[in-house]
Order: structure tokens, then C-alpha cells, then sequence
């Protein structure tokens, strides 16, 4: 590496922060982000490094709108259930229906066919299960730990850690289509996809401690590893329904990952 290499590394490093939130608050959230300058799809890679610090902000209204349903007396799968449903409005539910549509089409027999199925808005039967057993799952996990404090710390952790894998996903595959967010989204660099994972990593050990915090980074990678896997496969590469189906895996994974240790 030479010097002029060495110092862009530094500046992406250290400069373009404000607006990669902003960018990356923009697409992946309804809160009135404004980035400056002309904004495009293709901004959308670089800025993969700030998807924690949006999962942060998202996992704090989530968590706070679960601990306050436990401050009114609700019943703990209650409480669970307010706060995804925070979280899903904040986001407009974009990684939720990823998922529907990736559970949707990927059954089809032909490849052709999985991607239309995709990217058609319809919601079939294995979509809707699919939402209802994920959404399920979380809000059972939630109400599972001791106090609302743990259940709002950890689902805090899972909004935040579930989003770095994504930045990990567009990196290393290439995109299923020649057109659509894929394609359009842009590359990360193998540093913004460190970075993301460092940010998510500082996340979980502040948030769960060293041991439960790096168990869930680690499940978190391996739920969404699995994700993208069966998309190289079937899909031949990642769309944005993959991504949004490898988010909503790694949030599960480290929720349970959590619950484990505070059983």
C-alpha cells in the first residue's frame, strides 16, 4: 500500500461520518434524515458502515417503548410485542417484508422464477407464516428475561447487531439481478465492512458483557451467513429481500444468544 492509498484509507476511516448516518438513516428508516448534496442509490454501499449506528437509534426507541409497556404494568409478551412493533414502524417494516419475500420465492423451481416471485409486492402463505413465527419468536424471547431492563437491553442490542451483517453480505457476494437495490446499492469496501462489524461488536460487549456479548456477534454471523448462503445458491447472489432476511435472522439469533444467559 502507498502513501496516496494509505491516505484515503485514513480519510474513509476518519471523514464523511455525518453523511453516511444521514444516508444510511435516509433509506433504512422514516425519521426525517436529510443527507447534503445529491443523494443516490449508489451512496447506499459506502454508508453500510453506519447500519449499527441506525440499529442503535432504531434499538433505543424499541427498547425504551418496551421498558415503558412494562412501567404500565403490561404482560411481559405484551411488552415484547410494543417494542418490534416500534421498531417495524421506524423502519417501515423493510427488513420484515425482505423476509416475507425471500421465504416467498425461494421455493420456486427455477431461478427465474424465485426472482419474480421476489420482487413481486404480493405476500403469499409462506411469507405470512414466515413473519408471523419471526415476530412470534422475538416477542416469546423478550418476555422470556428476568426484567424489562434485560429484555430492553437486549433487544437494544439485537436491533444493533443484526444490521452489520448486511454490510458483511454486500460485500463479499454479488448481486442475484442485473438491475434492482443489488445492483444499484453499490459495493462496501472490506473496511466499511470491518468497521460495521467493529461498531456492532462494541455494541454487544457494552450492552451484554464480553462472553454473551461475543456469542451473539458470532450467532448473528452464522444466521446470516446461512441466509446468504442459501441465496448463493438458489439466487446466484443477494437482493435487497436477502438482506432484509439475513437481518431478521441475525436478530433472533442474538436475541437467543442472550436469552440464554439471563435464563
Amino acid at each position: 500500500m502507498d502513501d496516496q492509498d494509505r491516505q484515503k484509507l485514513l480519510d474513509r476511516l476518519f471523514y464523511g461520518w455525518g453523511r453516511d448516518v444521514a444516508v444510511a438513516g435516509a433509506f433504512l428508516t422514516r425519521l426525517p434524515f436529510r443527507p447534503g448534496g445529491d443523494v443516490a442509490m449508489s451512496d447506499l454501499g459506502p454508508a453500510s458502515r453506519a447500519f449499527p449506528l441506525i440499529g442503535l437509534l432504531v434499538g433505543v426507541f424499541a427498547g425504551g417503548a418496551l421498558w415503558l409497556g412494562a412501567k404500565a404494568d403490561l404482560h411481559p409478551l405484551a411488552c415484547g410485542f410494543i417494542g418490534l412493533t416500534v421498531s417495524a414502524w421506524i423502519t417501515g417494516a423493510l427488513h420484515e417484508d425482505g423476509l416475507a419475500d425471500f421465504v416467498d420465492g425461494i421455493g420456486a423451481r427455477t431461478r427465474e422464477r424465485r426472482l419474480e416471485i421476489m420482487r413481486d409486492s404480493h405476500i403469499g402463505t409462506f411469507g405470512v407464516l414466515a413473519l408471523v413465527f419471526s415476530v412470534g419468536a422475538k416477542a416469546a424471547l423478550l418476555a422470556g428475561f428476568l426484567g424489562p431492563g434485560l429484555a430492553a437491553t437486549a433487544l437494544i442490542a439485537a436491533v444493533t447487531i443484526s444490521r452489520a451483517p448486511i454490510a458483511v453480505i454486500m460485500w463479499r457476494q454479488a448481486p442475484a439481478r442485473k438491475d434492482g437495490l443489488g445492483r444499484d446499492a453499490g459495493q462496501p469496501t472490506s473496511a466499511d465492512a470491518t468497521i460495521a462489524m467493529a461498531l456492532a461488536a462494541l455494541c454487544a460487549v457494552s450492552l451484554l458483557g464480553w462472553a454473551v456479548g461475543g456469542l451473539a456477534v458470532m450467532m448473528a454471523l452464522c444466521a446470516a451467513g446461512m441466509v446468504a448462503w442459501l441465496a448463493r445458491k438458489r439466487l446466484g447472489g443477494y437482493t435487497g429481500d436477502v438482506l432484509g432476511a439475513a437481518q431478521q435472522a441475525a436478530e433472533i439469533a442474538v436475541l437467543l444468544a442472550a436469552g440464554a444467559y439471563a435464563i
